[in-house]
């Protein structure tokens, strides 16, 4: 597997490791999460082989980066296709994905009233995770 499109990079076994565990999780991965994940299978994979390397990656286009909230962490993600959206809880800090027909609409009708030609959208909702909700009104019953 060739990771790099660059001729004079090549694939080593700590990109082919970390592109897998990206692409193999569900959610979103910050690049302590991933290193720590990271050095389970491989001891020798350093942060700096990690931040350099997601860099790369997003260079390359196969992963995504993101920034939630006020939060001055970055989230990374294999790209996928189709379009998703993000909530972010602000409890706990879980990221959850959605998708709904209601944003391509909202796209449709920004095009057709203002003639702006949308060519992306990033959307994150911040509230409270199902688990965090309960928690809360369990507090507040008390």
């Amino acid at each position: 597997m060739r990771i790099s499109r660059k001729q004079t990079t090549p694939s080593t076994s700590q990109r082919r490791l970390l592109l897998r565990l990206l692409r193999e999780e569900s959610g979103h991965l910050t690049a302590r999460e991933l290193y720590s994940r990271a050095t389970e299978h491989d001891a020798e994979v350093s942060l700096a082989t990690v931040y350099r390397t997601l860099r790369l990656f997003k260079e390359e286009g196969l992963i995504d980066e993101m920034r939630f909230g006020g939060c001055t962490c970055r989230y990374y993600e294999a790209t996928r296709p189709g379009n998703h959206y993000h909530m972010l809880c602000r409890q706990c800090g879980r990221v959850l994905e959605f998708d709904t027909p209601a944003v391509g609409e909202l796209m449709a009708e920004v095009e057709r009233s203002c003639g702006f030609k949308v060519t992306g959208v990033e959307i994150c909702l911040e509230g409270y995770c199902p688990d965090c909700a309960q928690k809360e009104a369990g507090k507040s019953d008390q």
